[in-house]
């Protein structure tokens, strides 16, 4: 994006992820492209929706829909890293299609989950609302500062794919059972759902309140200007 001059990612794994993600771009054949890797990343993403319609009838759909989630995280995030690798960045077309896809592969992801009935279509719908304001929240950043922020709280695609792979081996692990919630039919991948939700949206309104307040004492309000006397007056 023009004006955009930093990526920042200050998650849990970046430390170890970035090192990896490097070592893989310069190990690359010339052949591979930062959009053959996007669609691979496509790719994981509908190998997910996939696996998680299938996890309806068996336990195997959460090894397809793990499968998935690598296969998503390699191509999505060393797309960039290659181009940066190569120097053959287009920072432009580069943000808009990345983020565009990652709003594509999220909502297919959300429709496996929710296909998988080990959650709530509600809930999956809820979760995906939270993610896509985090998401809105980068863009409305990256208008005002040069920089676009790429995890909040510790936390990025990648920790959330991670998570997603955890909860899969724990639901074939633990197939979960209903109980009632607050009157609701509920099990606890869902209540998982709704904690995760509930915290990622305060994770939201304290970064847009930090923001407004820092961007308030940069801009401190005006007063308005007396128009001048016209001739005559």
């Amino acid at each position: 994006m023009s004006g955009v001059d930093l990526r920042r990612t200050d998650s849990v794994l970046s430390v170890w992820e970035r090192p990896l993600l490097g070592w893989l771009a310069a190990r690359l054949p010339a052949w591979v492209t930062p959009d053959s890797l996007t669609a691979v990343g496509f790719a994981g993403a509908l190998l997910c929706l996939g696996g998680y319609a299938l996890a309806a009838h068996t336990a195997w759909g959460l090894l397809v829909a793990s499968l998935g989630l690598v296969v998503n995280w390699f191509g999505d995030s060393l797309d960039g890293t290659l181009a940066r690798h190569r120097r053959i960045e287009r920072p432009r077309y580069g943000y808009v299609l990345d983020n565009g896809m990652d709003m594509v592969e999220q909502l297919l992801l959300a429709i496996g989950v929710g296909l998988s009935g080990y959650v709530r279509w509600e809930l999956c719908f809820f979760s995906l609302s939270v993610l896509f304001m985090m998401s809105s929240l980068s863009a409305i950043q990256a208008r005002v500062r040069p920089v676009h922020t790429l995890a909040y709280g510790g936390l990025g695609l990648t920790e959330l794919r991670l998570g997603g792979l955890a909860m899969n081996a724990l639901l074939a692990a633990v197939p979960p059972s209903r109980l009632d919630f607050l009157g609701l039919p509920m099990s606890y991948p869902d209540l998982i759902a709704l904690i995760w939700s509930v915290a990622t949206l305060l994770v939201f309104a304290t970064s847009l309140t930090g923001q407004v307040r820092e961007l308030a004492r940069e801009e401190p309000p005006r007063r308005p200007r007396r128009n001048s006397p016209g001739p005559g007056a």
